[in-house]
């Protein structure tokens, strides 16, 4: 396998940053990933190696000393079926809202309500997606991977430690497998979620249906979020913080409309949006980043701004959230 060097990532995330990799490399097998793995063109990238999906959750802030790999693996196939599911895998490289098209198509439960994420299906086990009241750790059932050395491992939910945004391949895993392919479990019958955001008023009264379900969530995110390819984002950029509900009940004595969504007796989830909003940063730029005027949770590209433009923003945004309401929101797009 070929290596690029100094190879531009700005076709690469979504962010539009110009910079440049090291080196680049890209896989369409496994077997073609082992080839790679193993061969001695490696060996001076195996202590700095990034593996990147669309990068649509990556902001870089200058050129990156190593070598990106991306996946090309792609396909979806049906592995087992029941009379009430299906495992279905689908390669890392694959489009994550194609392979939600393909669920829906096919009359398949459980990810329309993940319709038009950006990224591909690999970063979908590695980061949790989520929207609009679902993950993708409540779909996957296992994750299969090399390691640096060309073995294969599969992976079971259970030891993806799946979390909010989080995952163990976000941590103690971090650098040591790449993601092959993702099998994740579909169900022939099911009960649609219309329990999140405004989801539910885009609906017909009493005639949801599973193809409604994705065109609704998909005209709601078209609606409130930039297109990539006119102004540079990641999407949500802060993760919506979890705080402990005396904590909340004390801000709402102070904030009465200050929305939350239940997590456990103890804990709700905060709309960092929200947050960002009443600080008065929705809209607001500094310098050649800003705040989307249409959702405070997604910070933009101007247009030629940088990396470290985009940092700056989110600390002030981070420091007025934290002055104002006590409260700590941290970043969901990795800063490279």
């Amino acid at each position: 396998m070929m290596l690029n060097k100094d190879y531009s990532l700005a076709r690469h995330n979504t962010f539009g940053m110009d910079v440049h990799a090291s080196a680049w490399a890209e896989f369409a097998s496994e077997e073609a990933l082992r080839a790679l793995l193993l061969s001695p063109d490696f060996v001076p990238w195996r202590e700095r190696f990034l593996v990147i999906g669309s990068g649509s959750n990556l902001l870089f802030c200058g050129d990156y000393d190593g070598l990106v790999l991306h996946s090309a693996i792609r396909g979806i196939r049906v592995v087992e079926e029941t009379a009430d599911d299906v495992l279905a895998c689908a390669g890392s490289g694959v489009i994550w809202d194609d392979f939600v098209a393909w669920a829906v198509g096919q009359g398949y439960y459980g990810a329309e309500n993940l319709s038009a994420i950006p990224g591909e299906v690999g970063a979908s086990a590695v980061q949790n997606i989520g929207a609009y009241g679902a993950e993708v750790c409540q779909l996957i059932e296992y994750v299969s991977a090399l390691d640096l050395d060309g073995e294969p491992h599969v992976f079971t939910n259970v030891e993806c430690r799946y979390g909010y945004r989080d995952s163990i391949f976000k941590n103690e895993w971090k650098g040591r497998y790449v993601i092959t392919s993702v099998t994740y479990r579909l169900h022939k019958q099911g009960t649609l979620n219309l329990s999140y955001g405004n989801l539910r008023e885009r609906l017909p009264e009493g005639g949801a249906t599973l193809s409604g379900v994705r065109e609704a969530v998909c005209a709601v995110r078209a609606a409130k979020l930039p297109d990539p390819a006119v102004m540079g984002n990641a999407g949500s950029f802060f993760k919506n913080p979890v705080i402990a509900r005396w904590q909340y009940d004390h801000l709402r004595d102070v904030w009465p409309s200050m929305p939350s969504y239940p997590v456990d007796d103890e804990h709700v989830k905060v709309p960092a949006g929200w947050l960002i909003e009443q600080c008065g940063w929705k809209g607001r730029a500094l310098g050649r980043a800003a705040v989307h005027e249409h959702q405070a949770l997604v910070l933009v590209n101007l247009g030629g701004a940088t990396g470290d433009e985009v940092v700056s923003l989110a600390r002030h945004i981070v420091a007025d959230v934290r002055q104002k309401f006590g409260i700590e929101i941290s970043p969901e797009v990795n800063v490279i």
